[in-house]
């Protein structure tokens, strides 16, 4: 689902429908919407091609394991499945408020 999720946001930062990323890959609109919807696996060319018609770059580097990071998973699946559940929760909420402040009038109230 990260590659839906990469296509997904790179249309929307965007601001295009499916049927104009569509249209500017030179695809079908429902390769688009298999590709979002996880429904489908594109190959690595079909990622690049959909994300650079969004007006994006595509970027992919190796980097060394951060120890912060690896002690943050390890600490994660010694949760239980309800605390994980819990956390996703607050932090989806989050996003939600700060995406409302952001808005022009945004007031926050969600």
């Amino acid at each position: 689902m990260v590659v839906a999720s990469l296509v997904f946001e790179a249309r929307r930062r965007a601001g295009l429908t499916q049927a104009a990323l569509a249209a500017r890959a030179g695809v079908p609109q429902s390769t688009v919407a298999r590709i979002e919807t996880g429904a489908r696996s594109p190959s690595a060319a079909m990622v690049e091609r959909l994300v650079t018609a969004t007006g994006f770059e595509l970027r992919v580097g190796l980097g060394r394991p951060d120890a912060a990071t690896a002690s943050l998973f390890e600490r994660t699946l010694r949760r239980t499945p309800a605390e994980r559940l819990a956390d996703a929760t607050r932090a989806g909420r989050f996003v939600l408020r700060a995406r409302a402040q952001l808005r022009p009038g945004g007031s926050g109230g969600t």
